[in-house]
């Protein structure tokens, strides 16, 4: 078969998709010849594709460098839920279970293991990796988020420096490096600190169409707009907040009105955090509001909006956290409450910096910020712009290609603040220029005789926000400037001037508020979205009881497939994107069950499916189960010598039984408990896991009944 066949037979196998993303197929195909990579990808593009396909093509073991538990343990259990051998090793496991995988991996039995810098590079580690490398062989280094080996990243990580001693220690092995941020300074970093060799270098475009920007100015009452964004909007959300305090007074306000939302921010303990993160990602919260202390490695992909409802530091930041939104590719909607008093904030925080080179690029970077938020070029124009990569024309998704920003002539005004500024003889910071033009009474304009000046009360006419504007586009526009010594003093410059002989007209946006109103369904989108939200439901229910995310089930798009199409066989559900081999095997079943109940609801005709339900030949790791199982293994014991959890060794030998093979299952159910349990079947159909124990009661467990519906489908195919 030809590579381009196989490759892509393999990521239907394996991961469900029928075809790659763009650059993902050469840079897979450049992994599989052992070269050392860099690919730099956004949130959303399909990085870990790149070193998961490779790794299961490969002889060998491939280590996957991570510096969360929370986005190794997530990717984790995806790769599992497809199938896949993968594993962590972090400070979450006891002693035991850490022997246990290792045994696992000496075995040949797991492909990709997660692991953090700082315990890879151990001296306990090192020679366990030595190990494998004698008995199984190391396929590749994965370093993940790897912008945090450079200082001038945007999450700088001392510990990944030390990575370089994996080149010196294994010098055959290659090492492909991923980031989803990256400028020219830091690539050229990661591969200097990485000892990359002469590697391929891949960027995409950072540029996300599914993401809708906006900047919304940040209004008197800005909790108020922020309920109402969220209630519009569909779906889970972030709200990024610059202060813990705001983090917990905007959570309560939330809760008090009905939105299931949760905190997350440095001050709270490690397990409270864990325990608020997991709520979010499987859906039993609705809105985390979090400081940046939450975002990088969140595997969520299903976020619909995030709000920054306080100014973000820098552009970097502002990218990588917006970028939580949308990462499945569907619509998402990214908002920025602009307000000039966050700006003050921030240049608190930028004052006890200790370093002053650190001073002035942070003012550097916070007057990027200022530029996108003010600015009335495309959004996309100025982020994309920021990592060096063009953007022509209008892009149609953001607010300001939506609902162009009128301009207005304001030279005048130009010219009255300026002349403020030279009869204050440039001694003064922009709040007193404008008390100034207002007339104000103030103590200081007293102190100083200001009251006095030709400029005093000219600009009443104004409000302080309109000058505001005003002042800060002037220094946007380089037509104004501002000292850097933290007083913020205006001084004029050579086009200051300009402007007051009238030598130069200034132009600036009138900023409005838009909100992209709702589409009305029509009927066949409405059906559409009902069962679609069904779906969702299912989802969720099988989510609970194995314990994941319900992403980890089928991502949004997916079940977006399955409303739309509606398939009716197995065959037709196997050939959505999303479902592999596995996943059809696993869930084919109950979610096609859901679809055909909702087709019967809507009077719809149905499709007799006359294809082979199931695939009757057991996995590998389905076998592996059976095996313990038949040495007399508990379901307990055999979920801690596998590393699994009880749900999914329960799920295994319930597709066993139904696929016909050796389990016994009176040793797991007594028999008088089957008989009630198949009466429950017979009498309510073995679709819904809950409905089935509601007929039966709460003294019957959600396990005893899989592994009793697994018999009952077998015998009633």
């Amino acid at each position: 078969m030809p590579r381009l066949q196989s490759l892509e037979a393999a990521l239907k196998h394996y991961f469900g998709y029928d075809r790659f993303r763009l650059g993902q197929q050469q840079i897979i195909e450049q992994a599989l010849q052992n070269q050392d990579l860099l690919i730099v990808m956004p949130t959303g593009g399909g990085k870990s594709l790149c070193f998961q396909l490779p790794a299961l093509l490969k002889q060998g073991l491939t280590v996957v460098v991570s510096p969360l538990i929370a986005l190794m343990q997530d990717q984790v259990e995806a790769l599992q839920d497809n199938g896949i051998g993968a594993t962590f090793l972090n400070s979450s496991l006891n002693s035991y279970q850490v022997r246990s995988r290792e045994q696992a991996i000496l075995s040949g039995n797991v492909k990709l293991l997660y692991i953090a810098p700082e315990r890879l590079l151990s001296d306990r580690f090192l020679p366990f990796l030595d190990l494998v490398q004698e008995k199984i062989g190391i396929a590749a280094f994965a370093i993940d988020e790897a912008h945090c080996v450079s200082e001038w990243g945007h999450d700088f990580r001392p510990e990944y420096r030390h990575l370089k001693q994996l080149r010196r220690r294994y010098s055959g092995v290659p090492t492909l490096a991923l980031t989803a941020t990256a400028t020219d300074r830091v690539r050229q970093d990661i591969i200097q600190q990485l000892g990359l060799k002469q590697p391929s270098i891949h960027i995409a475009s950072f540029n996300r169409p599914n993401l809708y920007y906006e900047v919304q100015p940040k209004q008197k009452q800005s909790y108020s707009q922020l309920l109402q964004l969220i209630r519009q909007t569909q779906g889970s959300g972030i709200v990024y907040c610059l202060s813990r305090r705001k983090v917990d007074e905007i959570t309560l306000k939330l809760q008090n009105d009905g939105i299931v939302a949760l905190p997350y921010h440095a001050g709270l303990s490690d397990a409270q955090r864990t325990a608020n993160q997991t709520s979010f990602i499987r859906d039993n919260a609705r809105v985390m509001v979090a400081t940046i202390a939450f975002g990088m490695g969140i595997n969520k992909p299903d976020v619909r909006f995030v709000i920054h409802y306080d100014l973000p530091r820098n552009i970097e930041s502002y990218y990588q956290e917006s970028g939580r939104a949308g990462r499945d590719g569907e619509p998402a909607r990214c908002t920025l409450f602009f307000s000039y008093g966050d700006i003050k904030t921030i240049e608190y925080l930028i004052e006890q910096k200790p370093d002053p080179q650190e001073q002035r690029i942070a003012r550097q970077q916070l007057r990027q910020v200022l530029d996108f938020a003010e600015g009335t070029d495309c959004r996309r124009t100025i982020v994309l712009g920021y990592f060096g990569e063009r953007f022509a024309g209008n892009c149609g998704n953001c607010d300001c290609c939506r609902y162009p920003k009128p301009v207005a002539d304001w030279t005048i005004e130009a010219m009255k603040f300026l002349s403020c500024v030279a009869r204050c003889q440039e001694r003064f910071g922009m709040n007193h220029i404008i008390d100034v033009l207002r007339g104000s009474k103030s103590q200081k304009i007293l102190q100083y005789g200001h009251q006095k000046l030709s400029t005093y009360g000219i600009g009443k006419d104004k409000s302080v926000e309109d000058w505001r504007l005003l002042g800060r586009s002037l220094l946007h526009q380089g037509l104004v400037d501002q000292t850097t010594d933290g007083y913020s003093v205006l001084k004029l410059n050579a086009h200051s001037w300009e402007v007051m002989r009238r030598q130069r007209s200034v132009a600036i946006a009138v900023t409005t508020v838009q909100i992209p109103s709702a589409q009305p369904l029509d009927t066949q989108t409405a059906e559409v979205e009902m069962l679609f939200q069904r779906l969702r439901s299912l989802r969720k229910q099988i989510a609970d009881e194995q314990s994941v995310a319900p992403y980890v089930v089928f991502a949004d798009s997916t079940l977006k497939l399955m409303a739309q199409q509606q398939p009716q066989t197995l065959a037709q559900f196997g050939q959505l994107s999303g479902v592999g081999t596995h996943k059809l095997s696993q869930y084919g079943r109950i979610f096609l069950a859901e679809i055909l109940a909702y087709c019967q609801e809507q009077g719809l005709t149905v499709q007799q499916d006359t294809t082979t339900p199931l695939p009757a030949t057991p996995s590998d790791t389905e076998l592996f189960t059976l095996q313990l199982h038949q040495q007399g293994l508990s379901l307990e014991e055999i979920a801690q010598k596998r590393n699994l959890r009880l749900t999914t060794i329960v799920r295994h030998l319930s597709d066993l039984v139904e696929k016909n093979q050796a389990v016994n299952l009176n040793r797991l159910v007594e028999r008088d408990r089957q008989a009630k349990i198949l009466q429950a079947l017979q009498a309510v159909g073995s679709h819904s896991l809950n409905q089935i124990r509601e007929y039966l009661g709460e003294d019957y467990t959600y396990d005893e009944i899989r592994l009793v519906r697994g018999r009952w489908r077998h015998e009633n195919r």
